[in-house]
């Protein structure tokens, strides 16, 4: 039986960066790695299961929990609450799992603050054009909401300097291997 304990390994990007490619690459490069599911007092979409996309609870849940210190980290966005509980990740990286948290700039830094060791990873993509190249190609969102993502991307770009490691996502198949050698990197230290 293995005394190693596992990683928290947080990821940050700004909007269209690909996070989220990223992140499915390097699940399938590592598919032993867990995704943490976080928690939310919104509504499940036909398409999602509770416990599987979000644990779906309601808001009086969720305060109790906030006030109970139970969660790694919570926001409020657009009148409803996510978090991430931080039970399962202590159980989980204390059975010696690594386990993946895709959050946003202010999640992070709650985690950054507390008392977790965790490996932080900031995503990139090579540039301002490419990002917006991005946006746009999605074709989902007005001009107006692309130029609030580009924004509120130049000020999530300022915090990079807060993370252990910036990965520019060029590609999303090298980006993953990249972090995925971070994170053996980080084991061996260990």
């Amino acid at each position: 039986m293995s005394d190693k304990k596992g990683k928290l390994i947080v990821i940050s990007a700004p909007s269209g960066t690909g996070k989220g490619t990223v992140i499915n690459e390097l699940l399938k490069l590592r598919p032993d790695f867990a995704f943490s599911v976080s928690a939310t007092t919104r509504k499940p979409r036909p398409n999602e299961t509770h416990g599987v996309e979000y644990i779906f609870l309601p808001h009086e849940q969720f305060q109790k929990m906030i006030n109970d210190d139970e969660f790694l980290e919570h926001a409020q966005y657009v009148g409803e609450f996510y978090g991430t509980p931080v039970k399962p990740i202590k159980d989980s990286i204390s059975s010696g799992n690594n386990i993946i948290l895709d959050i946003e700039v202010q999640g992070a830094k709650q985690v950054m603050s507390k008392d977790i060791e965790a490996v932080t990873i900031f995503i990139e993509a090579p540039d301002m054009e490419e990002l917006e190249n991005r946006l746009r190609g999605r074709g989902t969102d007005s001009d107006e909401k692309i130029n609030a993502r580009l924004e509120r991307a130049k000020q999530e770009i300022k915090e990079k300097e807060h993370y252990d490691y910036v990965v520019v996502n060029d590609n999303a198949t090298r980006a993953a291997k990249e972090i995925l050698e971070i994170i053996e990197n980080n084991n061996r230290k260990d």
